[in-house]
């Protein structure tokens, strides 16, 4: 029998050693390597800096190479050819003298020509845009937009993933300091146990006070079985959401160093730091620029280029060089290309408009993310002189239970609003710390 409380012994001891510590930074960063939105935003990054190079490649020649082979199954240039049409009249008067009748009546008769019956056809050619309205630059300058805002949105995915990883942490802390709360509530009813027994045993109290301190108990276990389940399911999210392999790690935290104070910012300044802010400065330089490509789609192009080609359409090789300009004016789409800008012209301004409506809410978000500090910190306090007067109460409760002097049901209801202190605390200083960050990333530090 010892044996095998030795060997469960240490087997526990070796699972408490394997157990992986994480504080919460290192939490954070197995998140931003693991989480599989930050993991996508990444990617939209990288597609964003793979389109900005597709779009470099416009300033580049055009090169193309064409080939083209036919067989028809009969020529696809005919044409009659009349001799003695194409003879002049001094020339057929001297042929009249010497060929004879049957030959200058052959003359007379109409010949049938037939040509490019199959032939092929080969070239390469270069085209390179002169001017094309403005599309070419403006499509770059929009990709490069394009690029920076999918590294804002990716800015804005690791602040998310930042505050739900810190969320998970401080509730797993939160539930794990609760559960000590409950072993020490518990360790507080079984002294009170002791001592109520003792006093029904001498006849000083009733068996009600004893009944009344085992439901309080059973009352205290119920909520044990509930703090694990949530410890449970709390690891497991905060597992998968930070890409660890095993569920059983332990927390380094200390809930007894109050957090640090936070200095208010200058909403103005600290608004351009933000990626909210920057964020909507890009959809802005986005619609101009959509704009702008609207009146380049109306104006004409320009492009000169250079081919090498080859045929042998009338049955012998042909290669020849050339050069070559192409100017394109969008005649026809002139009407329909006004109304194309005046949209493009009325989506800039929405956009400016949006900008300037939620930099003010960005503001207010601000305040609003510092008076939630305020007023986290304050709770923080009043929660810690709760602590304080709640167990006072419990302790004169005691006494005067001692003494005769009060009800057991008073002297359980003092304990009760202990452990309602210590768990108010509790949640009170996670509350703080996920409102400091809120405020920090609120105000883009």
């Amino acid at each position: 029998m010892k044996k095998i409380i030795t060997v469960i012994v240490c087997s526990l001891c070796c699972n408490i050693v394997a157990a992986q510590t994480y504080t919460l930074e290192q939490l954070k960063d197995s998140a931003r390597h693991n989480n599989i939105t930050l993991r996508n935003a990444q990617r939209s990054v990288a597609s964003a800096a793979q389109q900005r190079k597709e779009a470099f490649t416009k300033y580049f020649p055009n090169i193309s190479g064409t080939g083209f082979w036919f067989n028809a199954n009969k020529g696809t240039a005919r044409m009659d050819v009349n001799p003695s049409q194409m003879i002049p009249a001094e020339i057929g008067a001297a042929m009249a003298q010497q060929f004879p009748a049957e030959a200058l009546a052959a003359l007379q008769s109409p010949i049938s020509m037939s040509m490019l019956k199959n032939g092929t056809v080969a070239g390469v050619n270069a085209v390179q845009p002169v001017f094309a309205g403005g599309q070419i630059v403006n499509g770059n300058r929009l990709a490069r937009v394009g690029e920076e805002a999918a590294r804002l949105q990716l800015e804005l995915s690791d602040n998310e993933v930042e505050r739900q990883t810190e969320q998970y942490y401080w509730q797993l802390v939160s539930l794990q300091e609760k559960m000590k709360t409950i072993a020490a509530v518990d360790t507080l009813l079984g002294d009170i146990y002791k001592d109520v027994d003792v006093a029904v045993r001498a006849g000083l109290a009733m068996r009600n006070d004893l009944l009344q301190v085992q439901l309080r108990r059973n009352d205290i276990e119920s909520q044990r079985v509930k703090l694990q389940n949530g410890i449970s399911i709390v690891r497991l999210l905060l597992a998968q959401y930070c890409g660890l392999e095993n569920a059983d790690f332990r927390l380094v935290a200390n809930t007894e160093t109050e957090p640090p104070m936070i200095q208010q910012q200058d909403y103005g300044q600290a608004l351009l730091s933000t990626p909210e802010y920057q964020l909507l400065g890009k959809q802005v330089e986005a619609a101009k620029l959509q704009k702008n490509l609207a009146v380049g789609q109306q104006l004409p192009t320009v492009a000169v280029g250079a081919g090498y080609n080859y045929h042998n359409l009338l049955d012998n090789n042909r290669t020849f060089g050339m050069v070559f300009a192409t100017v394109s004016v969008p005649i026809s789409d002139w009407w329909g290309g006004s109304h194309a800008i005046k949209r493009k012209e009325i989506e800039y301004q929405k956009a400016i408009d949006e900008q300037h409506d939620k930099a003010q809410l960005l503001q207010i978000r601000m305040q609003n993310a510092y008076n939630n500090v305020v007023e986290a910190r304050q709770q923080l306090t009043i929660a810690q002189r709760s602590i304080e007067q709640s167990e006072e109460n419990l302790r004169l409760h005691r006494n005067f239970y001692k003494a005769g002097t009060t009800k057991m049901s008073d002297l359980l209801e003092a304990q009760l609003l202990y452990q309602q202190s210590l768990d108010r605390r509790t949640d009170a200083y996670a509350d703080l710390q996920n409102k400091i960050l809120e405020y920090r990333q609120a105000t883009g530090q």
